[in-house]
């Protein structure tokens, strides 16, 4: 019996396949795998692959040639395929909002179609904003042209989840935004995914976006033949074959700090004020602290600028402009790539790590995540050697064998 949950449902597929009428062999060939239920799972693979076709198939936007996929243990090869896409989110590149409804009218769409009452649909809306990010009261009756590509790509997420789906796809949903507000969007589904439990097949382009999503990665070849499924350490650490190797590209070692979250590291504190506070407080706290700088947060204790004594002197007055403002933060859901890359690009040796709404939680310091490299570094050595040692053990066993085979053809 599959695992199933009010959360989040087993997804079974079995020699899944798709022909295209007038082409020379399936677009999809034969691809089985079973995910399991509250498991983010991402499809990996070059363009014309096949991945985005063999997702499309699970919710059958794109109906099979062949094959059965089951969720939750049912067959749904052959429901009703609207009925069926009612009860599996779905997340595209470009949020795919209808322009001509407001951010709660697309919310509230598939929870509407279902025949929600709309009191339980009022609620809903509100509390989907509220859990990607976005306050109820300022996004609410805003239409998709009055928002950013991130602030679309939450209410493309918040649609997705609306009706409380066990399954979520999310086909390419970050590839159209830029690199920074894509880092915050992967620390948000991870976020989302740790509160959630929901069952989630990604698809995706860029194997380091992979590695931070997904508990397990399916690397496809041409056609979507699965050349290696499994976890993102098992990929990096030992690769399948050449193409998979090819794959993950060189610097293995540092696409592993995709795998370490900065939850998981040391989070240290620096001395804080806020906006307003009096410029002889600001001194005092400064002249207290072990460090030669102090970060101003805003009124709802966001970093927002970083001062330091001959900033506070020429203050004259006001916080507001003295320092430096705070460049990039990071959340604790992101990866020590994205912080190394975050400290790197600010040139300070630190960066500012907040809570989900911006607060400020603490500094991650270069210090520390040089510590994480060179454990990583030397992780690498060790499994290299002892790949070494292995194979000399393996030629020698081998050279003795054919030394006591060739001692019993001479006697």
């Amino acid at each position: 019996m599959s695992e199933t949950s009010a959360h989040s449902a087993t997804i079974e597929v079995e020699n899944l396949t798709k022909r295209y009428p007038g082409s020379s062999g399936p677009s999809v060939d034969n691809v089985s795998m079973e995910i399991k239920a509250g498991e983010t799972v991402v499809l990996v693979g070059p363009s014309g692959c096949g991945k985005s076709t063999t997702l499309k198939m699970i919710n059958r936007l794109i109906e099979p040639s062949g094959g059965r996929i089951r969720i939750g243990g049912e067959d749904v090869t052959d429901m009703d395929p609207v009925r069926l896409r009612r009860r599996i989110g779905y997340a595209i590149q470009s949020s795919g909002l209808f322009p001509h409804m407001t951010v709660a009218q697309n919310i509230a769409l598939v929870p509407r179609m279902t025949g929600w009452p709309a009191g339980r649909i009022k609620a809903r809306v509100a509390e989907m904003l509220d859990l990607v990010g976005l306050d109820p009261g300022e996004f609410h009756d805003r239409y998709p042209r009055q928002l950013s590509g991130g602030q679309q790509q939450r209410v493309g997420v918040a649609r997705a989840l609306a009706a409380d789906p066990p399954v979520l796809l999310m086909d390419e949903p970050f590839g159209a935004v830029d690199p920074v507000t894509r880092e915050h969007l992967q620390d948000e589904l991870i976020r989302l995914q740790r509160e959630l439990h929901k069952t989630i097949v990604f698809v995706t382009h860029d194997f380091d976006e992979a590695i931070k999503l997904g508990d397990r990665i399916a690397v496809l070849r041409e056609r979507s033949h699965i050349a290696q499924f499994d976890t993102p350490e098992a990929i990096l650490t030992h690769p399948a074959d050449d193409f998979v190797s090819g794959f993950v590209g060189a610097g293995a070692a540092l696409k592993r700090l995709n795998l370490t979250r900065v939850r998981n590291v040391e989070i240290t504190d620096r001395p804080t004020v806020t906006v307003g506070d009096p410029l002889q407080e600001v001194f005092n706290k400064l002249r207290s602290s072990r460090t030669n700088e102090i970060l101003l947060l805003d009124k709802r204790r966001r970093p927002y600028r970083w001062l330091r004594r001959g900033d506070l002197m020429r203050a004259r007055g006001s916080l507001a402009r003295a320092g430096t403002p705070v460049s990039g933060t990071v959340t604790r859901d992101a990866t020590l790539r994205d912080a190394l890359e975050a400290v790197l690009t600010d040139h300070a040796g630190r960066v500012a790590v907040t809570g989900w709404r911006g607060e400020y939680e603490g500094v991650v310091d270069m210090e520390t995540l040089m510590h994480s490299v060179r454990e990583l570094l030397h992780a690498d050595r060790l499994e290299a050697v002892r790949g070494r040692h292995e194979v000399e053990a393996a030629r020698t066993e081998r050279e003795r064998d054919e030394e006591v085979e060739a001692e019993g053809v001479r006697a």
